[in-house]
């Protein structure tokens, strides 16, 4: 029996209207994790992250929090929300914008007792943020 062009379109058609389907699930079940840009200290208070999981934490950095290690790289400082409090380490350069008091994303993850362990530290900056060069025009 010989399949005329016609329902050979339909039939193409559907499998490709199901094979995008499909894609699109996969992708939505595989991303899910990562629906949030960051956890806050308040999800970390309430036990809903993970420990050893990578994530992202994002807050302030507490007034009064930050510790340098002699060795120069390591710091610990404190993440908060106003509502809960995460310690943080990280070991490498900090960037310019980073300081106490300042909006933070730290990327690693949440080790034993709390404490948050961070690879990557992102330092955010309001809109009135102007690069150095400009601000000296």
């Amino acid at each position: 029996m010989m399949v005329r062009p016609k329902h050979q379109r339909l039939v193409l058609l559907i499998l490709a209207v199901t094979a995008l389907i499909g894609a699109v699930l996969f992708a939505m079940w595989g991303l899910q994790d990562r629906a949030a840009y960051f956890v806050t200290p308040s999800d970390i208070a309430a036990g809903k992250t993970a420990p050893g999981k990578s994530m992202r934490l994002g807050g302030m950095v507490v007034k009064g929090s930050l510790k340098r290690n002699p060795d120069g790289l390591t710091i610990r400082f404190a993440v908060s929300d106003t509502k809960a409090e995460t310690a943080v380490v990280y070991r490498g350069i900090t960037p310019d914008l980073f300081r106490e008091g300042s909006g933070v994303v730290a990327e690693g993850r949440l080790g034993p007792g709390g404490l948050f362990i961070a690879d990557t530290i992102l330092a955010k900056h309001d809109e009135r943020y102007m690069p150095p060069q400009m601000a000296n025009q």
